[in-house]
């Protein structure tokens, strides 16, 4: 078997308050492969600090903790800033929550693309404008030497997420974080945006961290589930066995998910006390 490509353990995650510290990553614990893991749960439970942890993207005075945070053997926690922003990028990339407002407006977007590319390496002229050309293609945009002189203000929302995801794909990094990607878009544009994210990731063998609130379009795009609450993983699974999910947090999360040929008159609420302290 091979080695993992990344391997996390006890990884902590906390803020001060005026009451004292507080963790909002708690012990959280688990392996990745060349494979798609999604991470689910409310807003609050700790899954985009627990990306941005990976990437050694939290502040001071926020504090990351970890027996072991490793990439491909690299202890991430022992590197310091400059080692960091040769890994950024160029081995781990991660698309943020409604990413087209990460765009620069002042720059075109064949110019931030190749940003992302020289950055980590040294080509050509020709060979970066031939690459920035092949991956707006690979995004399925239309007319690539068209796009590739516009401006942010000129894209729509989803042509702005495809551009983003171009930028983080172009330098082929062995890790895709996926932060809430599609969070900002409607449903049809949704399906298109990860089905470009779920093509390119397996026909590079990337791996993928999906982070998101849906349960379903988790269980669509990834292989496995971590099921996240107030900090904790409270249930991991395979993918197709979500609907056996036995954690009375996940059962609940379940139900409270509508479906189009419904028939109860109201959602059910989660009702907390049935899982408080599992």
């Amino acid at each position: 078997m091979s080695a993992p490509l990344l391997e996390v353990e006890n990884l902590r995650v906390s803020f001060p308050t005026h009451s004292g510290r507080v963790e909002v990553v708690k012990g959280l614990s688990f392996t990745l492969g060349r494979e798609r893991l999604g991470i689910v749960g409310e807003s609050g439970s700790g899954k985009s600090m627990t990306g941005r942890s990976i990437l050694k993207l939290i502040r001071k005075p926020g504090e990351v903790t970890a027996d072991k945070l490793r990439f491909e053997g690299i202890d991430i926690l022992d590197q310091n800033e400059k080692q960091m922003r040769a890994i950024r990028g160029a081995r781990i990339s991660m698309v943020m929550q409604d990413p087209k407002f990460s765009l620069n407006p002042v720059m075109t977007v064949g110019e931030q693309i190749a940003e992302a590319l020289v950055t980590h390496q040294k080509l050509g002229r020709k060979e970066v404008q031939q690459r920035i050309l092949d991956m707006l293609v690979a995004v399925r945009i239309n007319d690539p030497e068209r796009v590739a002189k516009l401006y942010p203000h000129e894209v729509s929302g989803g042509m702005g997420q495809r551009i983003m995801i171009a930028m983080m794909l172009i330098p082929e990094p062995e890790l895709l974080i996926a932060d809430e990607p599609t969070s900002a878009l409607d449903v049809s544009v949704q399906a298109q945006v990860l089905d470009i994210i779920d093509d390119l990731v397996t026909r590079k063998g990337m791996g993928l961290i999906l982070i998101s609130h849906d349960l379903a379009l988790v269980s669509r795009y990834c292989d496995r589930i971590l099921v996240m609450n107030s900090g904790q993983v409270v249930e991991e699974c395979a993918a197709g066995q979500l609907d056996q999910a036995q954690h009375p947090y996940t059962r609940g999360l379940l139900a409270a998910m509508p479906v189009i040929d419904e028939t109860r008159d109201e959602l059910p609420v989660l009702d907390r006390t049935q899982w408080a302290g599992t």
